[in-house]
C-alpha cells in the first residue's frame, strides 16, 4: 500500500539519520504547550463544569495521537506522496466540501470548518494545508522549467490555490485562506519563479483580496477593532484589549507561572488562539522571546534542509521542506502578531502550543515529514556530511 523504505535496512548501504535539532525543538515546543495549556485552561474548563484538567487531558490525548502520526510519516517514503500528489489534492478539495454536507459538517461560532468524526470534530483545513504542500511540491518538480521561464507555469498552481481559497472563504475562514495563498507564492518563488510573474499576478489579486476583506461585516469589525481596539474595549475590541493588558502585565519576566489574571474569564480563547498572551503575562518578555527563538530555529532548520535537498538533486524533498517551513513559520508569525496587536485578529492557533485537536495532529504530521526529509537527505550523503555552504545552496536553488 505505502512505499516503506527498504534501503535503510540493508547493511551495505548508508543509513539515514533524523535531524536531532528538529526533534529537540519540536519536543521543546510541545512541552511548553502542555505546560501553558494546563495553566491557561483550568479556569475555562472549571467554568464549564468539565473538570479543571479537561482541556489538558484532551490536549495530551491528541498530542499522543500526533506523536504516533509523526512516527508514521517518518517511515513513509516521500516518493509515495509525490506519486499520489493529484489524489491528495482531490482529497483536500473533498475535505473542504464535506464541511457543507448536512449531517457531516459542523457549524461552530457561525462558521462551518469542522467535519464530524464520531465523538470529535476535525477541522478540514489543517489537513488541507499539508496536502496542498504535497501537491505543489510535486508540481514544482514536474513543471520546474515552466515555473522558471513561463508565466502560464505560475498561473496553474495559483489557480489551484484560488479554488481552495474560495472554498475557505465560503466557510468562512479568511485567515487560513490567506495562509494557503502566502505559502503558494512563497513556494513558487523558492521554486525559481520570476518575481515579475508573481507581481503580475498580485496586481489583479489585491483588489479581490480587499473586496473579500471588506464585504463581510465580521471582517470589517476585526479590521477596525485592530486599528483602534480601545475605541470599543467592551465589544469589538474586547479580545485585543484583554490580550494587550495581559502582555503589559507580564513586563520582563512575567507574574509567575499559573498567576495570570486575564485567563480568569477576561481573555477569550485563552488556551487556543490567545495562548501567547497568557505566556506573555506569566513568563513575560522572556517567555515570548523563547517562543520566537524556538520557531525561528524550527523554520530555519526546515529551510536549510530544503536547500540541502535541492543542492543534492532531491527536488521533491526540498520543496516539501520549504512548504512546511513556510506553513509553520507564517502561521506562528500571524498568531504571535495577533496576540501582540500588530495584526488583525485571525483564528489561527500557535503550532504545537495552542490547545486544539486538528491543529496538534497535523502539525505533528508536518514535523514527521520534515524528519523524513532529513532522513532521506542524510541517507544520500556520507555519514559525516554537514549542511552545504550557503553559497552552494543558493546556486542550486536559484540556477
Amino acid at each position: 500500500m505505502f512505499g516503506f523504505d527498504r534501503q535503510a535496512t540493508r547493511r551495505d548501504e548508508t543509513r539515514g539519520r533524523y535531524d536531532p535539532v528538529l526533534i529537540v525543538v519540536a519536543i521543546a515546543l510541545a512541552s511548553l504547550g502542555v505546560i501553558m495549556v494546563a495553566s491557561s485552561s483550568i479556569a475555562v474548563a472549571d467554568g464549564q463544569h468539565a473538570g479543571p484538567f479537561h482541556y489538558l487531558f484532551r490536549h495530551l490525548v491528541f498530542l499522543g495521537l500526533g506523536v504516533g502520526l509523526c512516527a508514521l510519516m517518518m517511515t513513509l517514503e516521500l516518493a509515495w506522496f509525490e506519486r499520489n500528489a493529484l489524489s491528495l489534492l482531490l482529497i483536500a478539495i473533498i475535505l473542504l466540501l464535506l464541511v457543507f454536507a448536512p449531517g457531516v459538517g459542523m457549524r461552530i461560532n457561525g462558521a462551518r470548518r469542522w467535519v464530524r468524526l464520531g465523538i470529535a470534530g476535525f477541522q478540514s483545513v489543517e489537513a488541507v494545508k499539508l496536502l496542498f504542500v504535497f501537491f505543489l511540491a510535486s508540481y514544482l518538480v514536474r513543471q520546474n522549467i515552466a515555473v522558471r521561464t513561463r508565466f502560464f507555469g505560475v498561473i496553474k498552481p495559483i489557480g489551484v490555490a484560488a479554488v481552495l481559497v474560495v472554498l475557505l472563504l465560503m466557510q468562512p475562514d479568511f485567515g487560513s485562506a490567506a495562509l494557503i495563498l502566502a505559502v503558494c507564492v512563497g513556494m513558487l518563488w523558492l521554486g525559481g519563479a520570476r518575481m515579475r510573474n508573481l507581481v503580475y499576478l498580485a496586481i489583479p489579486a489585491m483588489p479581490a483580496i480587499g473586496w473579500a476583506a471588506l464585504t463581510s461585516d465580521y471582517r470589517v469589525k476585526r479590521l477596525t477593532s485592530f486599528l483602534n481596539p480601545w475605541a470599543d474595549p467592551f465589544n469589538d475590541g474586547f479580545q485585543l484589549t484583554q490580550a494587550l493588558i495581559a502582555v503589559g502585565r507580564g513586563e520582563w519576566f512575567g507574574v509567575g507561572l499559573g498567576a495570570s489574571v486575564q485567563k480568569l474569564f477576561y481573555l477569550p480563547e485563552a488556551h487556543t488562539d490567545f495562548i501567547l498572551a497568557v505566556i506573555a503575562e506569566e513568563l513575560g518578555f522572556a517567555g515570548i522571546a523563547l517562543v520566537i527563538a524556538l520557531f525561528a530555529v524550527l523554520v530555519g532548520r526546515a529551510l536549510a534542509l530544503g536547500l540541502r535537498a535541492i543542492d543534492r538533486g532531491q527536488l521533491y524533498a526540498g520543496y516539501c521542506a520549504f512548504g512546511i517551513g513556510l506553513m509553520l513559520g507564517l502561521q506562528a508569525l500571524v498568531s504571535i502578531g495577533v496576540n501582540l496587536g500588530v495584526l488583525p485578529t485571525k483564528g489561527l492557533t500557535l503550532p504545537l502550543i495552542s490547545s486544539g485537536g486538528s491543529s496538534v495532529l497535523m502539525t505533528c504530521a508536518a514535523i514527521g515529514v520534515l524528519l523524513r526529509v532529513s532522513y532521506e537527505v542524510s541517507r544520500a550523503l556520507p555519514a559525516d556530511a554537514q549542511i552545504a555552504k550557503p553559497e552552494a545552496l543558493l546556486r542550486g536553488t536559484r540556477a
